[in-house]
């Protein structure tokens, strides 16, 4: 009786730990299923951030592109290395409270995010409409 309580108390306490969403995902278009990009999500005092690290571009598009539709201080910005994601703070199993930003069309959203089967759901919402996109983690 004893171990079974044990037992049970151990895969509770692990099944409950929410999975680290840092390191590196790749991101993908969720109408596509390309490629797109490279995101590095860091926690310091416990806050997650993301940078872009890496982009992956045909021969045809520009290599290191510039934010040309950010409205704020990253217009102009190289979105290698752009900040896209910011403040955000973990309430159990999810981080939310902050912003992601699509360097594509410049604009913020409220986001939230959770690791889901091993990949991290990213969601973007502007009061009810959102969208949820899969990362997978880089594998190095």
């Amino acid at each position: 009786m004893r171990a079974s309580i044990l037992l049970f108390s151990l895969c509770f306490a692990f099944g409950s730990v929410a999975q680290d969403i840092t390191g590196r995902w790749i991101t993908v278009n969720d109408e596509t299923g390309a490629q797109r990009s490279v995101v590095e999500i860091t926690v310091k005092n416990g806050v997650a951030s993301a940078h872009v690290k890496e982009l992956f571009r045909t021969p045809d598009q520009e290599q290191d592109p510039v934010c040309t539709k950010c409205t704020d201080h990253r217009k102009g910005q190289k979105i290698i290395g752009m900040q896209i994601m910011r403040n955000m703070k973990q309430d159990e199993d999810e981080w939310s409270g902050g912003t992601i930003m699509d360097p594509e069309n410049g604009r913020s959203y409220d986001c939230k995010i959770w690791v889901e089967d091993g990949e991290l759901k990213v969601r973007g919402y502007i009061a009810f409409f959102y969208r949820t996109q899969t990362w997978v983690r880089e594998k190095r």
